[in-house]
């Protein structure tokens, strides 16, 4: 009788014909193939000739008992997956079963129905786990002999190469033993030969994405986003240039701002190029995603797809800030590198226009307790400021009237005038702290 090998073959061994029947009756429905003994011998019996992939065994029975069956069985076919039926009073049998017959579970009786087809389920699945486990084992053995058996035979050629090729050959070969460590580190991998595209301003940029993957992963932190979506955010942090590969080695060299029309067009393309390449790699989806809008602008300037505010993806957003205040240090966005302050300055200045306004807030605390910048002014609302607040700057109204001049200090009743404001107008107010300076 021909069988099909893909449906799993049960085997139930029990002295009561009624119990049988009831086992058979409960796990046919599922599609399982059901075989039945009435013995233990006769169990042992239709092994010999049956390809089982489960048995389940009756504790009690005459001449030969559930624990003594279980334990031939393990001894003869230990690939068959092993289940007791035991009454509460087998208890010190059924601790016998377990030593003797290694069983995968015992189940008390009278069993509930849905526990039992359940465990059988999760029994077989175990089996098939375990047998991948073996194969792919196998496999793994077989393709490691295979590539010592290549990398023997490379050697020579890789000798007779130059010196360039040489070189990349051994960064591979670096790489290739870093990827054996963790996915992680094959992405910084592959961030540091983004850096080394840059060529010339390469020692410039030497360590810029692992600092915004950095800082990007701390603001994140910060901010009380999600463990995989800080993993995410790190990862795009480590990549989000590598659309730059591809890109003239005159636009790598200057400024952004300096760039002409044609150059900045051609650049505004990376983050749209970083996201196709990604985009091959499952497990960076959603990293290229946040690669593709890195760029974007809270006020809707940004590109490649002009999103606004919230519409853009929140890693995306803690990205920017990053990015641009560790560009700014570098020259490669203004037209000269900037000191720590000025750089964060420059990002307070576009707070809510290239930036959340979120982000930056948070950004701002963060520098500051770390002492990466001196910070002269902080951001808040008026629903976070404190009486006793020196303004930094002068407050003006959206439509261009002066409400407070710089130098004004903050007292309760004009707290509370500017959120009634806010709430009457619908619109909100920034206002510029002033930070004592040591």
């Amino acid at each position: 009788m021909t069988t099909n090998e893909n449906v799993a073959t049960l085997l139930f061994v029990d002295d009561e014909p009624g119990i049988l029947s009831a086992l058979r009756r409960l796990f046919r429905p599922h599609g399982y193939r059901i075989l039945t003994a009435e013995s233990g011998q006769e169990g042992l019996e239709l092994l010999e000739g049956e390809r089982v992939d489960l048995v389940i065994s009756d504790m009690r029975m005459p001449e030969m008992d559930g624990a003594t069956f279980l334990k031939a069985v393990r001894e003869r076919w230990p690939g068959v997956m092993r289940v007791l039926l035991t009454g509460y009073a087998d208890i010190s049998s059924t601790v016998a079963a377990i030593n003797q017959g290694e069983i995968y579970r015992y189940i008390a009786k009278p069993w509930d129905d849905n526990e039992i087809v359940t465990i059988v389920r999760e029994a077989l699945e175990r089996q098939r786990l375990e047998a991948e486990n073996r194969r792919l084992l196998t496999l793994t053995q077989q393709q490691n002999e295979e590539l010592r058996v290549l990398n023997t035979s490379l050697e020579q050629k890789v000798s007779e190469r130059t010196q360039d090729l040489r070189q990349t050959l051994t960064l591979l070969e670096q790489a290739h033993s870093d990827l054996k460590k963790n996915f992680l580190t094959s992405v910084q991998v592959f961030s540091g030969i983004i850096e080394l595209r840059a060529g010339r301003t390469g020692s410039r940029l030497s360590g810029h994405g692992r600092r915004v993957a950095e800082m990007s992963r701390s603001l994140a932190k910060r901010l009380q986003v999600g463990d995989a979506d800080i993993q995410n955010i790190l990862l795009a942090g480590l990549l989000h240039d590598i659309g730059k590969l591809g890109l003239p080695d005159e636009l790598l060299v200057q400024p952004f701002n300096s760039l002409t029309a044609d150059g900045r067009t051609m650049v505004k393309k990376h983050p749209v190029i970083g996201q196709n390449i990604l985009m091959a790699i499952s497990r960076l989806s959603e990293a290229a995603t946040l690669v593709r809008h890195h760029h974007e602008c809270f006020d809707g300037s940004g590109y490649p797809d002009g999103l606004k505010g919230m519409s853009i993806p929140q890693g995306s957003r803690i990205l920017a800030v990053a990015n641009d205040y560790d560009a700014l240090q570098m020259g490669t966005l203004a037209q000269r590198p900037l000191r720590p302050d000025e750089a964060l300055a420059y990002i307070v200045d576009n707070r809510a226009k290239r930036y959340d306004p979120a982000v930056v807030d948070v950004f701002v605390a963060l520098m500051t307790e770390s002492g990466a910048a001196r910070v002269l002014e902080m951001p808040e609302r008026p629903a976070h400021a404190k009486a006793g607040a020196v303004l930094n700057r002068d407050l003006y109204h959206p439509d261009g009237y002066l409400l407070l001049a710089a130098g004004s200090t903050l007292t309760q009743e004009i707290i509370n005038q500017l959120l009634r404001l806010e709430n009457a107008e619908g619109r909100q107010l920034t206002l510029y702290i002033r930070q004592e300076t040591a």
